[in-house]
């Protein structure tokens, strides 16, 4: 029963009283299970094939249809039981992207991460934060699971993120990285809809390499047709060859031009360097395994995103990679 002495954070998430059983959790006329202390949101016809094994093989199937994007979630989930360990240049990269951020002042919250993977950004704020929220509508929800399985202060939710049962303000802090702009729905509107669950968040879209001259447009251009072709392939075998041959052919190749670059300062005109110069081939492989194999990836220009002052009064840009993330404040 790891919910046992959380009854009063599920009571304040929903905002109304709970019933905890051990293999559920009942909020009002709502029955959600709960499998190897992950409760369970997402609709019966939206489970993983793993998931409708275990809680009923008929469910999913006598259920309306899913409302999320299941080959999302099928290839989310593939790569971070691939990709499941957390690596030590995750902490760089998570630091890099909390520059914007005042840590200090949000020691002590209730943080929120939405769309969390394997847990890699939350690993690093478990001993600062009062509590955590993880959310993905994915299996490695439960990858993050076993991640943080020292952090008492962790709840657990499979779910889709744009369609959470809990009350407004649920959060005090969330983080969404590389989470929206992989959605069926336009992630601008995306990011208004989450503005609902905390007042401060953190969140990082895809950029349109507007702050890049336009070979690198040009490449991704040809990057995406390809990614158009590959996204396609589920044989597990196959999206690994594959995603070794692209890290090996287009990936590395970039890298080490950059390198050849830096004592001319042209370094940050090589597509890719910035990004990966340092990073283990591990880390590589797994940026490849998501670029090429997802069907959605939606991109914004800095402008475009600011737009959202529509719905937050602040809006802060990060000046230094991965571009955009930006800080916002209802």
């Amino acid at each position: 029963m790891y919910y046992a002495d959380k009854l009063a954070i599920l009571e304040d998430l929903w905002g109304k009283p709970v019933e905890l059983h051990q293999d559920k959790l009942i909020v009002g006329s709502q029955v959600y299970p709960i499998i190897d202390d992950v409760i369970i949101l997402l609709e019966p016809s939206e489970y993983p094939p793993s998931i409708a094994q275990r809680l009923s093989p008929q469910a999913a199937h006598a259920a309306a249809p899913p409302a999320i994007a299941t080959d999302i979630q099928y290839t989310f989930g593939a790569e971070w039981l691939r990709f499941s360990e957390i690596l030590p240049e995750h902490q760089a990269e998570f630091e890099a992207y909390l520059d914007i951020v005042d840590q200090a002042a949000l020691k002590g919250k209730r943080w929120c991460d939405l769309g969390c993977g394997i847990g890699r950004w939350s690993y690093f704020v478990k001993d600062i934060c009062r509590e955590l929220i993880l959310i993905d509508f994915s299996e490695a929800i439960f990858v993050a699971r076993r991640n943080l399985r020292d952090a008492n202060n962790a709840l657990f939710f499979m779910g889709d993120i744009m369609r959470l049962p809990f009350r407004r303000d649920f959060a005090d802090f969330a983080i969404c990285l590389g989470v929206l702009h992989h959605l069926p729905i336009n992630a601008l509107e995306a990011a208004r809809h989450i503005s609902a669950y905390a007042p401060e968040q953190l969140i990082y879209l895809y950029y349109a390499l507007d702050n890049k001259p336009v070979y690198f447009r040009w490449l991704l251009g040809a990057v995406t047709l390809l990614r158009r072709g590959l996204y396609r392939v589920r044989s597990p075998l196959l999206r690994e060859g594959l995603s070794w041959l692209l890290m090996l052919t287009l990936y590395l190749p970039f890298i080490g031009l950059g390198y050849l670059a830096r004592p001319f300062g042209w370094a940050s005109k090589i597509p890719l360097h910035e990004n990966y110069a340092g990073k283990s081939l591990k880390r590589i492989q797994q940026d490849v395994y998501d670029r090429f194999f997802t069907r959605i990836e939606q991109r914004f220009s800095r402008k475009e995103i600011a737009t959202l002052s529509d719905t937050y009064r602040e809006i802060r840009f990060s000046e230094r990679p991965p571009y955009w993330h930006f800080y916002c404040k209802r």
